[in-house]
């Protein structure tokens, strides 16, 4: 392949165990190249022989490469070490002069190097993708300058996303700090401020049929149904909130959402639909705002009856107190959160625009490299 390099004559394994057991942070790699807490229960496991991994080095799995078509590899870059499976090998670079560890990734974030680990996995069960043969593998290695150029051209823009990512924090600090002081003023019972409505589908005109899940966020729902008996079903508009009194005791969640498409939806019978009532000075918006506080969900679960659904039925509900702070503050503080919503999905937006790179970056290297 002329510039490319065999990968193996720049990379070797690391077999550091956590001996004294100074290191306490247990991590896995998920098909995404990215470090995860592990999912493994260790209660009673001897932490000891799991590898220590610093800063610079990858964890590789040789595992179901064939199954994932993915290569299960993750740089690094905390300051901190951490532990992982023995399962799992720790590779570093033999000389970061000669081929930089964030270079190397960029190289493996590429859907055509997954492509390839998946066409030379060997054809056992697990697929797998074993060391020698993943020592093959051929890159192309420039040099350094060039490595450093195109790591830097990387790290920018990933920074970039960073630091924007650090600005949604903020604004959810904003919006979580402000909603906390809230909750000891102008408190009123939730049935002081709402009303039930029961809209039903009495023509069949709405089909669209929703449920509500534990993050209060609708959803198609999944239930099957006669067309013919969406009569029945509740009729939801916009500016409205759907609620749901089973199962808070076991998910510690209220099931409720405000509603907020201009189209209206059908929802279960089950379900309560209500809204604010006209003299009443609060914005539906804000109202959501609270129902989202993680105390919210807590009180809930807490008052919750102790049925086999543990329930919180609907005059339980309407007992919670909730405040009501001029409409002005309710307007800047939803402005707030529409605003961090907003951020929330171009920040989302970016993160699924710098993998793609990857390959231009790649295909960069390789054309500076056959100008050389």
């Amino acid at each position: 392949m002329g510039s490319y390099k065999r990968l193996g004559d720049y990379i070797r394994l690391v077999d550091n165990r956590n001996k004294d057991l100074a290191v306490t942070n247990l991590l896995g790699i998920n098909i995404t190249k990215n470090f995860m807490p592990s999912v493994a229960n260790v209660s009673g496991t001897d932490l000891s022989k799991y590898k220590v991994i610093k800063k610079g080095q990858f964890a590789y799995s040789t595992m179901q490469v064939g199954r994932d078509k993915t290569i299960r590899l993750a740089l690094y870059t905390d300051d901190e070490p951490a532990i992982i499976s023995p399962a799992y090998l720790v590779i570093e670079s033999k000389d970061k002069n000669k081929l930089i560890p964030e270079y190397m990734m960029m190289w493996f974030q590429r859907p055509e190097s997954d492509r390839y680990g998946w066409f030379i996995s060997d054809s056992s069960v697990r697929a797998s993708l074993e060391w020698e043969r993943f020592c093959e593998i051929e890159i192309p290695i420039p040099d350094i300058k060039i490595q450093k150029k195109y790591v830097a051209l990387y790290n920018g823009i990933l920074n970039n996303q960073k630091s924007y990512e650090k600005s949604l924090d903020d604004l959810q600090l904003i919006c979580d700090t402000y909603m906390d002081s809230l909750k000891e003023k102008d408190l009123k019972p939730i049935s002081d401020l709402i009303e039930l409505v029961d809209n039903r589908n009495n023509k069949g005109l709405v089909t669209n049929l929703l449920g509500i899940n534990v993050n209060k966020v609708f959803m198609p729902s999944k239930a099957k149904i006669n067309k013919d008996n969406l009569i029945n079903y509740k009729v939801i508009n916009k500016g409205e909130f759907a609620y749901s009194p089973m199962q808070v005791g076991r998910d510690e969640t209220v099931r409720v959402v405000l509603y907020s498409d201009n189209k209206p939806a059908i929802i279960s019978p089950a379900y309560s639909i209500f809204r604010i009532k006209e003299d009443v000075h609060i914005l539906p918006e804000f109202l959501m705002l609270w129902f989202y506080r993680p105390e919210f969900n807590r009180l809930g679960w807490f008052i919750s009856d102790s049925s086999v659904r543990a329930s919180l039925e609907w005059e339980r509900f309407c007992d919670i107190k909730v405040p009501i702070p001029d409409i002005k503050i309710q307007e800047a503080i939803v402005t707030i959160y529409h605003t961090l919503e907003t951020r929330k999905k171009i920040n989302e937006k970016l993160k699924n625009s710098i993998k793609p790179l990857c390959p231009i970056l790649m295909r960069g290297v390789v054309e500076e490299m056959g100008k050389g």
